[in-house]
C-alpha cells in the first residue's frame, strides 16, 4: 500500500490535481479519463517516478496499458522496485 500512496502523491503533484488523487483507488482510470494526463504529462510523470522513487523506466517499458489505471501504474512501479 505504501507504493500506491507514493504513486498517488506523485500523480497529484505532477498533474496538479490539488488533492483529487486522494479519492483514487486501484480501479481509477487514468489515461483517457483524466484530462490532465496527456502525452506531455506522461513524460513528466515518468520523470517524477524516476526521481522520487529511484527507478529507471526504459522507452520500451512504456505502453498505454501501464497508465490505464492506478492499479496498473502501481503494479508497474512495484515491478520496477523489485
Amino acid at each position: 500500500m505504501q507504493i500506491e500512496t507514493h504513486v498517488l502523491r506523485i500523480l497529484d503533484e505532477v498533474l496538479s490535481l490539488d488533492g483529487r488523487s486522494a479519492g483514487f483507488d486501484r480501479n481509477t482510470h487514468l489515461l483517457g479519463a483524466i484530462p490532465e494526463l496527456d502525452s506531455m504529462a506522461v513524460v513528466s510523470l515518468i520523470t517524477g517516478l524516476e526521481e522520487q522513487l529511484g527507478i529507471v523506466v526504459d522507452d520500451d517499458d512504456i505502453d498505454g496499458a501501464t497508465f490505464a489505471t492506478v492499479g496498473s501504474l502501481v503494479d508497474f512501479v512495484t515491478a520496477k522496485l523489485a
